[in-house]
């Protein structure tokens, strides 16, 4: 049985209404139109906004051209834009609790989740400050007497960024504070669902000192919005997280201007279990990794290819955890698994459930969508006896369902773990390092967990491999993703050239 924590009314919540924030102003969308936001965990509408069209779009990407091409924050040394950034992540802090409940009530994830993210995005944005004034090219003075050498790093100009439903401050925040550290500026679409949290970000950094154009946020669907963000020949580059399908449009739609392009795409995650592991850290960690977030999360543990020999009594313990798992409100700080983002995307996910049922796999725990009077919600589930081939162990389902798939060889296990299209991350338990250090050297994926998993820091980079995108975000050379290489080649004295005497 899984343990549930029904949802309570929101009572008295006032609907909230934002603006969109455009060159320094706060302005409502062109055309008057606006989106109402549900919440997933309550059924009820709980926020609205603007919702933009493709000529909002042009005049958010006009002002950040503007800013960019004469305004200040360019040309502001790198000491005064991290003095600022450093302000925007005490404003964060000072904040968080707003921001936690805004996040909690349009996604649907856990309030005690909520804060912990933002507690990370405040460290990441405290981080950006120290490395934009890291910043720097080289120098050769070793090309000759008659020469000297010299490379900069230049902000790259105008940058798109389009981040996702899922964590909506925290992923904003692995982006933006970078291009602003690097000088750039910017326009931002956040998710038409969680718009909300990234508009009181915009108050933030206008309180925190960041010149008007700088951050422009607009709110809409991808097909108006995001469009022109990816298109237009101003934008000189596009960082952009959310789905592998989506990717491919916005690489394309780059194509066509050659914009430089960072995508960080879907994930199907492995962790391998060897019989030496530490069973009782494991079975604690693979629960965490397939239900965090309630499975929407492109870093989720969401296969695990466990050895023959503890494949049932593996399977067994993380089904009697999976019962303890507390289900439901998202405003309960006990709430563990919180609301799925919209009643199609459960449907979807009950989908993959229901091919995988009539393939062969069998339901160790869970597997069915949860009545709890108000909003969406999904029972954790473990599906055992999958196969490699399923679409269940191959594609992304982006929900609580843990597939359990086994081997008897290290080979072979490495094999399952890279015959997927996705290489985001993945997980090795063992007490032999040698065992670890094969698993993390042949699995092809952006980062290896070693007896823990989906653990992170600010100073690590994070991206994938193959279709789980391009180009790494966080880590000491995050800022450089947002410039461009320019040589000085400079030369001393007199030349001697083609048609000179010699």
């Amino acid at each position: 049985m899984t343990v549930l924590v029904r949802p309570k009314a929101l009572g008295d919540h006032k609907v909230r209404t934002f603006q969109m924030l455009i060159d320094g102003k706060w302005v409502d969308s062109a055309d008057g139109r606006t989106i109402e936001r549900v919440s997933p965990g309550h059924g009820v509408v709980v926020s609205r906004y603007q919702a933009a069209a493709s000529v909002d779009a042009e005049r958010a990407i006009a002002a950040a051209r503007r800013a960019f091409d004469d305004g200040p924050w360019p040309r502001m040394t790198a000491s005064e834009r991290s003095l600022i950034l450093l302000k925007a992540a005490d404003l964060i802090a000072a904040r968080a609790d707003e921001l936690a409940f805004l996040d909690a009530i349009e996604s649907g994830k856990p309030i005690s989740q909520a804060k912990g993210e933002l507690g990370g995005a405040a460290d990441i944005w405290r981080y950006a400050a120290a490395l934009a004034r890291d910043l720097h090219g080289e120098s050769y003075n070793t090309l000759g007497d008659g020469t000297l050498g010299v490379v900069l790093r230049e902000a790259i100009g105008v940058v798109s960024i389009i981040t996702p439903w899922n964590f909506p401050f925290l992923i904003v925040s692995q982006k933006l504070p970078f291009a602003l550290a690097a000088g750039c500026t910017t326009v931002v679409k956040p998710s038409e669902l969680t718009s909300a949290s990234t508009l009181v970000l915009g108050e933030i950094l206008e309180a925190a000192g960041v010149p008007a154009g700088v951050v422009n946020i607009i709110t809409g669907t991808g097909p108006e919005v995001g469009a022109p963000m990816t298109t237009h020949p101003d934008v000189d580059m596009i960082s952009f997280t959310g789905s592998t399908g989506v990717g491919r449009l916005t690489m394309a739609n780059a194509a066509q201007t050659l914009k430089k392009v960072s995508l960080e795409l879907g994930g199907k995650n492995p962790q391998i279990v060897f019989p030496d592991a530490n069973i009782d850290e494991f079975i604690d960690a693979a629960v965490f990794g397939a239900y965090f977030n309630a499975g929407e999360c492109c870093n989720a543990g969401s296969r695990l290819i466990v050895h023959r020999d503890i494949a049932e009594e593996v399977t067994a313990r993380i089904a009697a955890l999976s019962a303890k798992v507390k289900v439901g409100d998202p405003l309960d700080p006990e709430t563990q698994v919180g609301a799925i983002i919209t009643p199609q995307h459960l449907e979807k996910i009950a989908g993959y459930v229901s091919a995988a049922s009539k393939d062969g796999a069998a339901v160790a725990h869970g597997g069915e969508a949860l009545d709890l009077g108000m909003g969406q919600f999904m029972a954790p589930t473990i599906l055992s006896s999958v196969r490699p081939d399923m679409a269940v162990a191959r594609e992304e389902v982006f929900g609580p369902v843990l597939s359990v798939l086994t081997f008897e060889t290290t080979d072979e296990a490495i094999r399952i773990a890279n015959s997927i299209d996705y290489g985001l991350s993945a997980g090795v338990w063992s007490r032999d390092f040698d065992t670890c250090l094969t698993i993390g050297r042949r699995v092809r994926a952006g980062t290896v967990w070693m007896n823990t998993f989906m653990d992170g820091a600010s100073e690590l980079p994070f991206g994938g491999y193959r279709q789980s995108g391009l180009g790494r975000e966080l880590g000491r050379h995050a800022v450089e993703d947002y410039t461009e290489t320019k040589t000085l080649n400079m030369h001393i004295g007199a030349r001697t050239g083609w048609w000179m005497p010699r």
